[in-house]
């Protein structure tokens, strides 16, 4: 397993806030989403302030 630094910065008006809900649009999943789409592995984030 190896971690990744990730610092991002984004307008959350059209979604339902940070952490995965079922069947809302939120941040932490559309980013998984699109990082196992690149890489074709599953990925989990774990977010801090």
């Amino acid at each position: 397993m190896r971690n990744i630094k990730l610092t991002i910065e984004y307008d959350g008006k059209d979604f339902n806030g940070w952490q995965k809900q079922p069947n809302k649009l939120n941040i932490q999943g559309t980013i998984e989403e699109v990082i196992e789409s690149i890489t074709g592995e599953k990925v989990e984030l774990n977010a801090s302030r």
